[in-house]
């Protein structure tokens, strides 16, 4: 990710000045990946929109769905509340919270069958990360555990060698072919 303030000369924000119009900045990330690259080799980068027919899904139902969540989780708290002694009472409230909340879920689910396609493709993308992260963090796990056995094997052989009385070390240095299997 890179991120900048699209700042004029004198030092007004400004994008379309700096950038221009959703071409140019297509055209802006194009060149700066290109030159990226030469620099940084493995560096891959995800395919654009108008190849994955992806669309963005707005900010504005980003937040309805965390909204309509905090409702529901609501709605649970008072349905589970409801005992003998306030069950009327409860009851009432639960209604009228459905009565608010179902409108607007059958809305919400309106308007995200257009971007079912961009979910179900970022849900995929999320397992494929997940599964990606597990399997290094799993090589990572390996990693360490045989660093841990070579250095548990050195701290062995480091003992062994200090167990060794000095005479019988200037004695294995005299030999005539000692050092040269290095």
């Amino acid at each position: 990710h890179l991120t900048f303030v699209p700042l004029t000369k004198d030092n007004r924000l400004c994008a379309k000045e700096i950038i221009g119009n959703r071409a140019n900045l297509t055209k802006w990330q194009d060149d700066f990946h290109a030159y990226m690259v030469e620099k940084y080799p493995s560096l891959e980068r995800g395919e654009s929109a108008s190849k994955t027919g992806r669309k963005h899904i707005p900010t504005r139902l980003f937040k309805q769905a965390v909204s309509l969540s905090k409702q529901a989780r609501a709605i649970e708290a008072t349905l589970d509340g409801i005992n003998p002694i306030n069950a009327g009472k409860k009851k009432e409230e639960a209604l009228s919270m459905l009565k608010k909340w179902f409108p607007q879920m059958e809305n919400f689910s309106g308007q995200l069958k257009k971007y079912k396609v961009t979910i179900n493709d970022l849900l995929a993308e999320n397992e494929k990360l997940e599964a990606r992260a597990k399997a290094s963090e799993k090589d990572k796990m390996k990693g360490v555990m045989e660093r841990a056995k070579l250095e548990s094997e050195l701290h062995n052989i480091q003992r062994l060698v200090d167990r060794i009385p000095p005479e019988v070390l200037a004695e294995l240095k005299r030999q005539p072919n000692y050092g040269k299997e290095r």
